[in-house]
């Protein structure tokens, strides 16, 4: 017998468990599942189930331009404090929660074989940190499962639900991918898709979903928009701008706006509008009314010399 992976070599100091529907801390949106809710096997901190994820997806046999995709969707919810969900696969699997960890995240890993065991070898690496720096590994399957066709479907519906949204930065139709992205919409989730070209195989299949209703990430500046409205959460590296506060408020004044609308007053990208207007909710000038429009407090209106 050969040495052990590092994964494994990892995991021999480390208490394996296990989460059934109805336990504390079993994940409510994998209810979603009805009946084919699992139970879950793992090797980590379960905990990192229960926060805000987002599932990063794409071809095995990924383009360098899916692989590059995929990396930069993982760095830019790491660094909007997302827990980056995959399964592990070559890929762009590989490359988002790679690019997560890189990026100071965490990664949840959902193999098609036991949570004990590495599937493909070549993500052992990826196995071993995702425990180490507080994701998880873990599986639909019996502890020493190998991995099987049937294993890799129930495993895609699981990595569909776990999330509120799923990007897709790759993918064929039909395919793995293509179905784990059919089952979150029918699961009522959000999905993104990365465009790629009309004459790509492995496009075919975002082109598809966008064409169905998928958010287009057409750059990574519309994907930190999407990721703002959708997660409330701002990238760590986004830049406050000084902006003349008169020039908000005397428009929110005469209308209150979405933040996307605001976006296009001000002439800045939503990332940057979305961190004005976290300022500005900061200091009590501007409040997010039910319906998800910004408005001047009544403290800003009383202070303010309006039209100034």
């Amino acid at each position: 017998m050969g040495a052990p992976s590092r994964y494994q070599s990892v995991i021999e100091e480390m208490a394996r468990w296990e989460l059934a529907p109805g336990d504390a801390g079993y994940p409510e949106p994998l209810l979603d599942l009805g009946d084919e809710a699992p139970v879950l096997h793992g090797y980590g901190d379960p905990s990192a189930l229960l926060g805000e994820c987002i599932s990063i997806i794409g071809a095995r046999k990924a383009s360098p331009y899916g692989k590059t995709c995929a990396k930069m969707a993982g760095r830019a919810a790491a660094e909007c404090g997302i827990t980056v969900v995959s399964g592990g696969a070559v890929g762009c699997d590989q490359c988002a929660g790679t690019s997560a960890l890189d990026a100071g995240g965490k990664t949840v890993v959902i193999p098609g074989c036991g949570a004990d065991r590495v599937y493909p070898s070549s993500s052992d690496e990826l196995f071993a940190r995702a425990v180490s720096h507080g994701g998880c590994v873990v599986s639909l399957e019996h502890w020493g499962a190998p991995p099987a066709r049937y294993t890799f479907v129930r495993r895609n519906n699981v990595i569909a639900a776990l999330s509120s949204v799923l990007v897709v930065c790759e993918a064929g139709r039909p395919s793995g991918t293509f179905h784990t992205a059919t089952k979150a919409a029918e699961l009522g989730r959000k999905v993104y898709a990365v465009p790629g070209s009309i004459f790509s195989a492995n496009s075919r299949g975002t082109n598809w979903l966008i064409e169905s209703g998928a958010s287009a990430v057409i750059d990574e500046e519309s994907l930190e928009g999407l990721i703002a409205l959708d997660y409330g959460r701002l990238r760590s590296q986004v830049e406050s701008h000084d902006l003349p506060r008169g020039k908000l408020l005397d428009a929110l004044v005469a209308s209150p706006m979405r933040a996307d609308e605001i976006s296009v007053f001000l002439g800045l990208g939503l990332p940057q509008t979305l961190a004005v207007l976290a300022e500005q909710e900061a200091l009590g000038l501007v409040c997010r009314l039910p319906d998800a429009r910004f408005a001047p407090t009544e403290a800003a209106l009383v202070g303010h010399n309006v039209g100034s």
